[in-house]
C-alpha cells in the first residue's frame, strides 16, 4: 500500500469498518501504519494508544501489522488476513472494551485536557475514541 501523510488529512475515524470487518480502530491503524512508511508523515499522530491496545487485544505485534500493511494491495487483503487470525469473540470483546473508556476518565489527567481542550466540554459519558473523531474534524476543518 501507498504511504499517507496525515498532516493533509486525518486517518480513517475509529468506528470506520475495513473492508466490512468491524474492528474499531482497524482502519485508522492502517492508515497510520501507511504514514509511517517511507514517504508518508504522521504528523500529530502516533501509533502507541489505541492501536497498540487493539493489536495486543487482537494477539498481533505491530510488527506483524506493519508487514502486512506494507505488502497489501488494498484494505481487502488486511482484512482477510485479519479474519484468519483473529475470532469474532476477539473482535467483540475489545470492540466493548475500548467503547467503554469514556471522557470521564481522563478528565483528571491535565496533560490530556491540555492536548484535548475540546473534550472538557464534551459529555463526560462521550466514548474516547468518538472524541477523537471530534479531535480530527477540528484539526483539519479547513483542510476538507
Amino acid at each position: 500500500m501507498d504511504a499517507l501523510d496525515l498532516t493533509k488529512a486525518p486517518p480513517r475515524a475509529p468506528r470506520t469498518p475495513l473492508a466490512g470487518l468491524d474492528l474499531i480502530m482497524a482502519a485508522r491503524t492502517v492508515d497510520k501504519v501507511r504514514a509511517s512508511l517511507p514517504g508518508g508523515n504522521l504528523g500529530s499522530y502516533q501509533i502507541p494508544g489505541f492501536s497498540t491496545l487493539m493489536l495486543e487485544a487482537i494477539g498481533i505485534s505491530e510488527e506483524e501489522f506493519r508487514d502486512q500493511v506494507t505488502r497489501a494491495a488494498n484494505d481487502g487483503e488486511i482484512a482477510a488476513w485479519l479474519r484468519e487470525r483473529v475470532t469474532p469473540e476477539q473482535i467483540a470483546a475489545f470492540n466493548t472494551t475500548i467503547c467503554e473508556r469514556r471522557v470521564k476518565h481522563r478528565l483528571e489527567d491535565e496533560a490530556w485536557r491540555k492536548k484535548y481542550a475540546h473534550a472538557v466540554s464534551m459529555p463526560p459519558e462521550t466514548p474516547l475514541i468518538d472524541m477523537l473523531s471530534k479531535d480530527d474534524e477540528l484539526a483539519f476543518l479547513g483542510a476538507r
